[in-house]
């Protein structure tokens, strides 16, 4: 057999497997086409979905959700009960360092920048606890304090808001019955000793 039909015929056998790996290449960009744009589709569907981002809230008094991102992984510093309604108190950092350094039993007042928040539920009775126990139901609200004396003069430096949650739509809300700085009406009993909610104790 001679030289040039041995070639043509190893060029027959590797025009199909160069013909393949074209094909496979173009399959696989255009899936990853089609992975890129679905994934956006989503995302651009979540987005038109959910406008309402909660750190995009400010309140009637002037105080922004933003003011207290991360709050959902800050330390706990008490808990309350109403007849209804379950209540979980957590601090930024700079004010659990605070409470950690003896504020306010020491007569300082806490640092300018600390924050608090209020976290409270609907509560309901377990139906799977082995003793009578209020367990949470449903997410209702999120009651924010900030520490700036500058704005907030009349509550010895602290500013107030609360943020009402809709759990049906998944939605926060500014309550437009909150004013930044509670006027003589609320704290203003317990501004003194620089704090609203329970002592917090470093055990």
């Amino acid at each position: 057999m001679s030289e040039s039909v041995v070639k043509s015929a190893k060029q027959e056998q590797e025009e199909p497997a160069s013909a393949t790996r074209a094909e496979v290449k173009r399959l696989v960009g255009l899936t990853v086409f089609v992975v890129v744009v679905t994934v956006v589709a989503v995302l651009l569907l979540a987005a038109a979905a959910n406008p309402q981002e909660k750190y995009s809230l400010i309140s009637p008094g002037g105080i922004a959700f933003s003011d207290f991102r991360g709050y959902e992984d800050w330390a706990a510093v008490s808990s309350a009960r109403q007849d209804e309604i379950l209540k979980v108190i957590v601090a930024n950092p700079k004010m659990i360092a605070a409470y950690k350094a003896g504020v306010p039993v020491n007569g300082q007042t806490f640092p300018e920048g600390s924050k608090i928040v209020k976290l409270q539920w609907k509560q309901k009775k377990s139906t799977e606890a082995q003793f009578a126990v209020d367990v949470p139901d449903f997410f209702t609200q999120a009651f924010v304090m900030e520490k700036d004396s500058k704005r907030f003069p009349k509550t010895g430096g602290w500013g107030y808001a609360v943020f009402n949650y809709d759990a049906a739509s998944g939605k926060f809300s500014p309550d437009a019955k909150s004013p930044s700085d509670c006027g003589n009406a609320c704290h203003t009993a317990v501004k003194a000793k620089d704090y609203i909610f329970h002592p917090y104790e470093v055990r």
